[in-house]
This record gives C-alpha cells, structure tokens and sequence, in this order.
C-alpha cells in the first residue's frame, strides 16, 4: 500500500485532492465481509514532529487480537480541520502495510462520509487502498442529532444541517452511555457499518479495534519519544 509520491503539502492541494477522490467512494456493501477486522489510530507528539499508527488485526467473531503493528514518521501535513486525513494517512497506511495479513474490513478513529466533502479518514483510506472501511468517532463533528434511546443498539441519523442527507448514525453501544458516531467509509452500507460496530463494542462504547490500536499507539508514541529523549 505505497503512499502517493505526490502527498499534498498546501490546504489548496488537500482541497482538490479531497473533490477528486470523493467521488470514487462506493456507499454501498461490496461482497461479504472476511473474518479479519482491522482498527487504526494515530497519536501525535508536535512538538517532536512526531506521529505513530497503529493497526491492530482482529478475529471478528472471537475478537481475539490476531496480529499488531506501528509505523512511525514525521508530520506530514499541518493541522486543519476537515484535512487530518492528510496527516494521518501516511503512517498509517505504513502500519497496515506491515502487517503480514491483509484485513477485510478496517475500522477507522474518525469519519468517513460524515464530512464537509464526504471524504473522511474512513473514505480516503478506503479509496486509497480498495479495503471496506467504516469511521466510528467521537463526537458528531459539524452534523445534527437527535440522542437515541438509552438501549443498546438504538440509534438516530446524522444529518448535514445544509442539505439534511443523512451522512451516518448516533448509535448507542452500551446502554446509557454516549453515542458513537458512525459512517460509511468504502464498500460498506450504513446499515452494515453499524451492525459491525455494535458487534465490535460488546463491552464497551468504543469497539475493541479502536481501544487496542488506540492503546497501542500510545504506547509507541511513548517509547518513539523516550529513544530521541536523551537520558539524564
């Protein structure tokens, strides 16, 4: 999965970039899912110019974690909001690169069609690579919701406030606790993207695949940090 030679370096290039891919993303599902799942996350140190990835690879029904790997780099794109895509994506297409088994689904910290130009992490990366990928995050970014019911698995749709298409889904994963917000990146329906979550977050509000890679790049992150850190 070799990285663009031609990364973009200026918001009006990430800009264009972002148009000419957004329309290759296919919200629909493409074949059924194999039994390998992937998480990725992305951890900064600034100061150090410093970013790390993390991929860790999933069985989906047992969630047993199958294999793991990092890959850390320099920043490769300032921070602007609605492009972290560029930032992120080298390292971790790098960390997806070196595992040693391809996933058949990845699921991505952050957005997919749930976006200003419908091309989230989730998006790129999918159309980038060909994977099915998914984007559960946090917080619902610019887009309108309601708050589902407190049961699990209840869900509202995440609406653009501009044109009120519905870009993903507020899922509530535990019961009583806060949504995750959840949207098709490539190769995948809404409808499947949320069952893949609900399966993922048997015990948590974030889905097993984000805790680890989350957890993982921290650590990496800490460790990249103390080897260029000299001791005293």
């Amino acid at each position: 999965m070799p990285i663009p030679t031609d990364w973009p370096t200026t918001e009006a290039q990430a800009l264009a970039e972002q148009e000419r891919l957004r329309p290759l993303v296919r919200a629909q599902d493409d074949g059924t899912p194999g039994p390998l799942i992937a998480g990725v996350d992305v951890a900064y140190d600034d100061d150090h110019d410093l970013v790390v990835a993390a991929a860790v690879l999933f069985d989906r029904d047992t969630l047993d974690v199958v294999e793991e790997a990092t890959a850390v780099g320099r920043i490769a794109f300032p921070y602007v909001p609605g492009l972290l895509a560029f930032r992120e994506l080298p390292a971790v297409l790098d960390a997806l690169a070196a595992l040693t088994r391809t996933p058949d689904t990845v699921v991505c910290d952050g957005y997919g069609l749930a976006h200003p130009r419908r091309l989230g992490l989730a998006s790129h990366l999918g159309v980038l690579t060909g994977l099915r990928t998914l984007g559960v995050a946090k917080t619902p970014f610019t887009f309108d919701h309601h708050d589902p019911e407190a049961a699990r698995g209840s869900w509202t749709p995440l609406t653009d406030p501009v044109t009120g298409e519905e870009v993903g889904r507020a899922v509530r994963t535990q019961p009583g606790v806060k949504p995750v917000y959840v949207s098709v990146g490539h190769r995948i329906g809404l409808d499947t993207a949320v069952r893949t979550t609900l399966d993922l977050a048997r015990r948590y509000r974030q889905p097993e695949t984000t805790r680890h890679a989350d957890s993982l790049c921290r650590r990496a992150l800490a460790e990249a940090l103390q080897t260029r850190t000299p001791s005293n």
